[in-house]
């Protein structure tokens, strides 16, 4: 086996068997009140809450620690704005039609129409991007490993650390998003996976009651 640098691994701090139960409970009522949001306000968020969101995600494992992300954050009112428009056309045609029965039938219950303007009020706005490859040429570059997965798990994180913080969020995925890559002038081997908007809720903000219950253990686990 090869020689490899390494150093100890940092334990947990000691608890009882009942401290870590009460602990993940605590995390999972905190998590369980997570919800997606669609009308937002124009309040700021301090900068310093995402840096602390981003550097929770980047903390993620990654296929050999390639850690395959790269996040865009857009504060700018005119990227913002720029957003909005491409995103608003692609939606425009989804909503007519170019998303399929099954799909309009799905998102029916959630109230959702083309028109995004918290795309614009909302404080920020952060462009997920998944690499494919190191650098800017895939035939000289190192290929990275397991990349969708690796970005869904630091993407889950930056969500739970936004939530916890107390800013609303709603991952959004305007289909095709290669718009991204020029308002955010990403490299052609960066993909966007997904758009999030975070800030605080608009006064009065609802969410559809179809969504307020979440599947029960028995039906999103098995034992064996």
């Amino acid at each position: 086996m090869a020689e490899h640098e390494s150093q100890p691994w940092q334990p947990y701090p000691a608890l009882t068997d009942e401290a870590r139960i009460e602990r993940a409970r605590a995390f999972l009522g905190e998590l369980a009140t997570r919800r997606s949001c669609r009308a937002f306000s124009d309040t700021p968020v301090p900068r310093e809450v995402i840096e602390a969101a981003l550097l929770a995600a980047g903390s993620a494992p990654s296929g050999a620690n390639r850690q395959p992300w790269h996040f865009s954050v857009i504060e700018s009112a005119e990227a913002k704005a720029a957003i909005r428009v491409a995103v608003e056309e692609e939606e425009r045609q989804f909503y007519a039609g170019l998303g399929g029965t099954a799909w309009l039938d799905a998102v029916k219950p959630l109230g959702t129409a083309a028109d995004k303007p918290y795309l614009e009020l909302a404080p920020w706005l952060i462009a997920v991007f998944a690499q494919r490859y190191a650098g800017v040429d895939e035939r000289d570059e190192q290929r990275n490993y397991n990349v969708t997965e690796s970005v869904g798990i630091a993407t889950g994180l930056l969500l739970a650390t936004l939530h916890a913080a107390g800013v609303a969020t709603l991952v959004h995925t305007p289909h095709p998003m290669r718009f991204l890559n020029r308002v955010c002038r990403r490299p052609d081997n960066e993909r966007p996976v997904l758009l999030i908007v975070a800030g605080h809720p608009a006064e009065g903000a609802t969410i559809p009651t179809d969504i307020a219950s979440k599947k029960p253990l028995e039906e999103i686990s098995s034992w064996l």
